[in-house]
């Protein structure tokens, strides 16, 4: 027998969450913003995570390009630092990634908006672009 008030309230409970404002972006005291105290983002400045390798003087274009292949959509970037918007698709839930231009590294922040856990999907983003860099690198 089908229940419907337990599909509402999940209904209603991804809703809401996939509704949230966006945090707060980009440097704070010329680092990255901290990860909070849940498992839903990485940090290479914090050691969740090493930085990209980001070499040569095409680099941060071969970056840009990496993010938006991934399906990232770049919102600001200045200065030597970027930040993209990741959507997942069967929710819609919105995740941030932040790079800073670290000498021939980029120090990375992937990081969920809402919930508590990621299932890894903030990781595996970083490891997918660190691939793609290497792969463009030749390493």
């Amino acid at each position: 027998m089908f229940r419907i008030a337990p599909c509402l309230a999940l209904a209603v409970c991804l809703g809401l969450a996939s509704c949230a404002a966006a945090g707060p972006s980009g440097p704070d005291g010329g680092r990255l913003r901290a990860c909070p105290g849940s498992p839903n983002c990485v940090n290479s400045e914090e050691g969740s995570a090493p930085p990209l390798p980001v070499i040569g003087e095409d680099g941060w274009a071969r970056l840009r390009e990496a993010i938006v292949s991934l399906g990232g959509s770049i919102e600001r970037e200045e200065g030597g630092y970027l930040h993209a918007t990741f959507r997942s698709r069967l929710f819609g839930f919105m995740d941030d990634l932040e790079c800073r231009r670290d000498g021939d590294v980029v120090q990375v922040r992937s990081a969920s908006r809402t919930g508590w856990w990621d299932l890894g999907v903030n990781r595996r983003r970083v490891e997918s672009l660190r691939r793609a860099l290497g792969d463009a690198t030749g390493k």
